[in-house]
């Protein structure tokens, strides 16, 4: 596994009702696959910099026009036995200021072996914003997570950030599918 072997692949943007624009910094196959495994499942946090460093390449505009960056949460049991949330390891690289201001409320099921219409239904009302969170009015969020299939986290996410009172909510990843 070597980070030189990373495609980069210029992704289109992509878009939802919530999130104005994401971006991924490549696709979520062959040895980047292999390395976002290696940093979410094998705990290899030392490949949050490069990773990072990924998404900062992707999404620099972005990085640079947004108000504060929140990462995409983890359920607590799921942070717990992961000992880590992925997202947030990545937001902190990303040289803004990180509010940790969204709660998975719901223990869901993994994403990874459902199918586009199920993760929807999975994710649905599963999160909240904090209660110690402040006001997103008239502010750009960066939402930042690990990797983007459907976007149903995604999505469910800018939802609540948006009734929050975010003028806009961007969305940024290592990976699309």
């Amino acid at each position: 596994m070597c980070l030189g072997s990373i495609v980069r692949t210029a992704l289109a943007p992509w878009t939802s009702a919530d999130i104005t624009i994401a971006m991924a910094g490549g696709r979520y196959e062959g040895a980047l696959r292999d390395i976002i495994h290696a940093f979410k499942y094998e705990g290899r946090r030392s490949l949050a910099d490069p990773l990072a460093g990924v998404m900062r390449e992707a999404g620099a505009r972005m990085i640079e026009e947004c108000d504060c960056v929140v990462p995409v949460p983890l359920h607590p049991w799921r942070r717990i036995r992961r000992g880590f949330n992925q997202a947030r390891d990545l937001a902190k690289r990303l040289d803004r200021p990180v509010v940790d201001a969204l709660l998975r409320v719901r223990a869901t099921s993994s994403q990874m072996t459902l199918a586009a219409e199920a993760r929807h239904r999975n994710v649905r009302d599963a999160f909240m914003l904090a209660p110690w969170s402040r006001s997103f009015e008239r502010r750009t969020v960066l939402l930042v997570d690990d990797v983007r299939t459907t976007g149903a986290t995604l999505n469910a996410c800018a939802a609540v950030l948006r009734r929050a009172g975010a003028a806009e909510v961007r969305a940024l990843t290592i990976a699309a599918a």
